[in-house]
């Protein structure tokens, strides 16, 4: 069930990102992404998500390619990206009912209210997503990982951010529970959070010293 990145290479429209990137991730395990703005981070986490390609390298599950087996990959995962995932027309609880049965989770109103509470959610509950602030429809992303479903991937940009201190902690606790469980986490953060975590590394970016096109990184990948 391992996740591994093999010499991967990512890019921002014609400017390369990162190259020869290579790290591996296997349940139980947590992995922080740090590293300044622009260096690549939530690019990292959407390509870890399935939801785009490298330009050099590649992915591996199980030891066979992530692309090839996306659709089930996405099944297994908890992906908080910058962009909540939500369906505007439907309201927050709706929202988690949905994710629920995609996730194959029997749940009901009582678990879905729980779970938004939990993230500090307690107004607009029924209320169209459309309706809400872009912290609140994070919380309502969030709210996904205190459902009773099991996730197997958690890919959380700054998840942190929405939140106070009370849910922060909440937060934290529960993404301790999970990983311990054997989910595999993945994530981003600015703030100094105490993850209660036995497996825990952090992967750091950095700017690349020359700024250089993206097809540079094919270059690089063909000759290695």
């Amino acid at each position: 069930m391992t996740l591994r990145a093999l010499h991967l290479a990512a890019a921002r429209g014609d400017r390369l990102l990162f190259e020869n990137l290579s790290f591996s991730l296997a349940p139980g395990e947590a992995l922080h992404v740090r590293g300044a703005n622009g260096v690549g981070k939530s690019s990292l986490l959407r390509l870890l998500a399935g939801l785009g390609e490298p330009v050099a390298g590649e992915l591996l599950w199980q030891e066979q390619p992530l692309q090839a087996q996306r659709e089930r990959w996405q099944r297994g995962l908890v992906y908080c990206g910058h962009q909540s995932g939500l369906k505007d027309d439907l309201s927050a609880a709706e929202n988690l009912l949905l994710a629920a049965r995609v996730a194959g989770a029997a749940v009901c109103a009582e678990h879905v209210v729980r779970a938004l509470r939990a993230t500090g959610l307690r107004e607009g509950l029924h209320l169209p997503v459309r309706q809400l602030s872009q912290g609140q429809r994070k919380r309502v992303s969030l709210a996904r990982l205190f459902l009773p479903a099991r996730p197997q991937v958690l890919l959380l940009d700054e998840p942190f951010d929405a939140l106070d201190a009370e849910a922060g902690q909440g937060l934290a606790q529960r993404l301790g529970q999970l990983v311990e469980e054997g989910a595999l986490l993945a994530y981003t953060t600015h703030q100094a959070v105490d993850l209660p975590l036995s497996h825990h590394a952090t992967l750091a970016l950095a700017p690349l010293e020359q700024s250089r096109p993206a097809a540079a990184a094919s270059a690089w990948d063909h000759w290695h």
